[in-house]
């Protein structure tokens, strides 16, 4: 990483001195399996006489030439390459070898185990366009981009813009020649090539053009893709945003591929958007994962408006790119196709990963400073996404929707094809909600942490409330208060139910309490929820006759999305160790067989296996996980055949599998012996089935490698590396960390998998002898190793199962010998206090 950094500082100068006109860009993708020959040439004006620097993570230059004279290549240091002596018109040059990668970052290439075949994709936020072209990388500094790709002649090559019909170029390749892109920037630029099988389709913008739509995955996975769907889910969200931005899409066409080893959800890329194959179904997921699915193909088309047509000027607003695209395809999604539960699904996934990422040290304000790239890189969190959209969602309910969406139009038409800040944003919804909106941004978007609400309810002798408070308090080192539009609901139960009777909207002030008068006189109900419908971005608190209620009826709960409040209520207080872990744990499975929602018992279940692995007080933790291990089965084998609750309760079933008797039951699942009507076994649920065999000391490496000969796929390599590191032995814990920590041949999944697995343990006593190691090796890696391969080592190694005080203490002293590498800190930082924030549960855990 070392000179691989650029500071906001370094690009503001270098925008004061540079403008950018266009890239023609020229790939030979036939010159072997390790680096492609890559010729830009790049035209920009500049200050006469100034001098300044180009991107490029180059292998080998071979020639530069400014303005037709050569320039020695020592100017080159193989990050960067020096300019000096700039005219006011310039022409670049620069001719040069790149590495294809392994690391999901650049130019990723891939070899399917299937069939042999070699696939290529580029992944180039925040910073690695430079590993495959010259470039001033820096999203202000927007051009046209013309490549031209040289490739095996029955390769299918995708960029930017509409494919070409390949010409001929000898010994079996040819070459794509594409037509110049809009003004963007350059990170959101492509290159997919390789056999990729493709669907197609079409669609007639509101503007009347025809927009060709594409699908691509690979040839193997070709059977699994569902293409049919994934148009018709791409043409309501053209429809939508459309309608609702009153601005047509603003590219050629639009294509989305599904590619291998891909280290996020999605990528932007214009007009040809990058997927993770995780969305290509080869066996059965839960319908949390296709609702998620449908979330990321409309959270990357919005981004063609916001991002890519209009886009930011420094990552400092990153955070407004991603969090608006979280708020708008959720609300595209729950009001333009069949998941209209997605509100809720926000509030369970979303809002939940943002009040944790809120409550570390590391919290930052949503509009945070961005120095460098190495602090954007670490800022890609629950902040920027999850947090940023509930509170792009408050400011919705702030200013009004009508108004919000006729803001948002406006700065589109007014920015098309520029950079802004958040004030541009801003002032167009000033404008159309008539709102006065700098103190808003600057409590909201200026300051970190989150506000807890809690109901102040007083009665008289017949239960008719005399007051009513709502109280906002703040943590101690973010001490703000903030204005909040939200909803109180009643509740009470009619015919076995609880159903909501009242409900009354209003907005808070910043203050510590708020008087609510309209309240006042209305008979208490049995459940009072604070933030009804989830307008405010808060915790929240029941009072005790609330909280009583919850515990009590939870699963009577009417509304998906009030139930996930409370269980989100419930668990954040677990958290806070305000309530034992283990009465969490109770409420679990007490009240989750009926849940509904998918994605409200997919985290359910997650956090009850966190309850009990690192809150549950030490003593206790062997039996509730067992007596876990037992409640799951048993939901599994009462549950709906074919449900998607009986496939969740079988896979945490495997996920927490302790006892000689789940063991038992997982190689039934397995060998047949065992069945559940309408559960089908196969492939990705055998390796998780197999994985549990493995916690539970059921099964070695044996059954590993015999299960890899039978799926040696993608997905079934991915699936032995986690199996592999799960195995509950010192030794084998030890393998997965230095093989992981030390192997640079190791794809960028595989690497996730192995820290997954080495994480997945009942009981932690394996890890304790790895806690040196892992401080020992973590400044070499960081050194030496690209962003994001670091992080999976830096956090998929770290030993956090032990969750003790020994781990607190060695991880305290690492801290204090090393403050020179700012992020890999707040890296170490984030998982101590998630180790701090359990030592408390266990200790009020243990109280009872």
């Amino acid at each position: 990483m070392p000179g691989e950094n650029l500071t906001r500082v370094e690009a503001q100068e270098r925008k004061a001195l540079v403008d950018v006109e266009s890239y023609d860009v020229i790939l030979d993708l036939t010159t072997g399996p390790e680096t492609f020959r890559s010729t830009t040439t790049v035209r920009f004006s500049a200050r006469a006489g100034a001098s300044t620097f180009l991107d490029a993570i180059t292998r080998t230059v071979h020639s530069i030439r400014l303005n037709g004279a050569p320039i020695d290549v020592d100017a080159a240091d193989g990050v960067r390459i020096r300019l000096d002596g700039l005219q006011e018109h310039n022409e670049l040059v620069v001719d040069a070898d790149f590495l294809y990668t392994n690391t999901g970052e650049g130019l990723h290439r891939f070899v399917d185990p299937v069939d042999g075949e070699v696939y290529l994709y580029s992944q180039f936020e925040v910073p690695d366009s430079r590993r495959v072209y010259a470039v001033f990388e820096q999203p202000d500094l927007k051009a046209t981009f013309r490549f031209t790709i040289t490739a095996p002649e029955n390769w299918t090559v995708v960029s930017n813009s509409p494919t070409p019909d390949p010409t001929p170029a000898g010994d079996g390749a040819a070459t794509w020649e594409f037509e110049p892109t809009p003004r963007i920037s350059s990170y959101i630029t492509a290159i997919v090539a390789g056999p990729y099988a493709s669907m197609h389709d079409e669609l007639t913008s509101s503007s009347g053009r025809t927009i060709p739509l594409g699908v691509y995955v690979r040839k193997s996975l070709a059977p699994h893709m569902d293409a049919d769907y994934i148009f018709d889910i791409t043409k309501k969200g053209f429809a939508y945003y459309e309608e609702k931005f009153g601005y047509p899409y603003p590219f050629a066409k639009y294509d989305q591929l599904w590619v291998p080893e891909f280290n996020a959800g999605a990528m932007e890329n214009a007009g040809a958007v990058t997927f993770t194959e995780t969305y290509v179904f080869r066996s059965k997921v839960t319908d949390a994962i296709k609702e998620r699915r449908v979330v990321t193909i409309l959270h990357e088309l919005a981004h063609m408006w916001f991002g890519d047509l209009v886009t930011m000027k420094w990552w400092n607003d990153l955070w407004l790119n991603e969090s608006f695209a979280e708020w708008a395809s959720t609300i595209a999604t729950a009001e333009a196709t069949e998941w209209t539960e997605a509100w809720t699904t926000f509030q369970a996934m979303e809002k939940s990963w943002a009040y944790r990422q809120d409550q570390l040290p590391s919290t930052h304000p949503i509009v945070a400073t961005i120095n460098d790239l190495e602090d954007v890189q670490v800022n890609f969190d629950g902040i920027t996404y999850a947090k940023g959209g509930s509170v792009l969602k408050q400011l919705a309910a702030w200013v009004g929707i009508d108004a919000f969406f006729a803001g948002v139009g406006a700065y589109f038409a007014k920015h098309e094809y520029g950079n802004t800040e958040l004030t541009d944003l801003l002032a167009e919804l000033e404008t159309t909600s008539g709102r006065d909106l700098a103190s808003w941004a600057k409590l909201w978007l200026e300051t970190a942490g989150v506000n807890t609400l809690r109901p102040e309810i007083e009665t008289d002798g017949e239960g008719t409330i005399t007051a009513f408070r709502i109280l906002q308090e703040a943590p101690a080192d973010h001490p703000d208060l903030r204005p909040h539009r939200l909803a109180v609901g009643f509740y009470d139960e009619r015919d076995g139910r609880l159903v909501r009777t009242h409900r009354l909207e209003l907005d808070l002030d910043a203050v510590a309490s708020t008087e609510v008068a309209d309240l006042v006189g209305r008979a208490r109900p049995d459940l009072v929820l604070l933030n009804d419908d989830d307008l405010a971005y808060a915790k929240i608190r029941m009072d005790d006759r609330s909280h009583a209620t919850a515990l009590a009826r939870l699963s009577d709960i009417e509304s998906p999305l009030a139930r996930a409040l409370v269980w989100g209520a419930v668990w954040d207080a677990a958290r806070d160790a305000e309530i034992p872990a283990s009465a969490y744990v109770d409420l679990v499975l007490a009240h989750i067989a009926p849940e509904t929602e998918s994605t409200t018992l997919r985290l359910t279940l997650t956090q009850l296996l966190t309850a009990a692995r690192i809150y549950v007080a030490p003593a206790k933790r062997p039996a509730t996980i067992d007596r876990i291990g037992d409640a799951l089965w048993a939901l599994a084998q009462g549950a709906e055949a074919g449900s998607d609750a009986q496939f969740q309760f079988v896979k945490f079933f495997a996920n927490a599998a302790s006892s000689a008797a789940h063991a038992g039951s997982l190689r039934g699942l397995l060998d047949g012996s065992t069945a559940l009507p309408g559960l089908e076994i196969d492939d990705d649920l055998g390796w998780e089935l197999l994985e549990g065999l493995v916690l539970a000391g059921g099964a070695g490496e044996e059954e590993i490698a015999a299960r890899l000969e039978s799926d040696n796929t993608a997905n079934g390599q991915q699936a032995a590396a986690r199996v592999r590191a799960a195995i509950p032995t010192a030794a084998a814990k030890r393998r997965a960390f230095e093989t992981g920590s030390r192997d640079g041949s190791i794809p960028n999944t595989i690497l996730r998998n192995m820290g997954l697995g080495y994480q997945h343990v009942n009981d932690p006593v394996a890890l304790e002898s790895l806690v040196a190691p892992y401080f020992e090796m973590l400044e070499g890696v960081w050194r030496n190793r690209t962003y994001k391969i670091a992080e999976y080592i830096v956090d998929g190694f770290y030993p956090a199962p032990l969750a003790s005080q020994a781990l607190v203490d060695a991880t305290e002293e690492w801290l204090s010998e090393n403050d020179e590498i700012p992020a890999l800190r707040r890296l170490i930082v984030e998982n101590l206090a998630t180790v701090q924030r359990a030592l408390l549960a266990q200790k009020r855990d243990a109280r009872g």
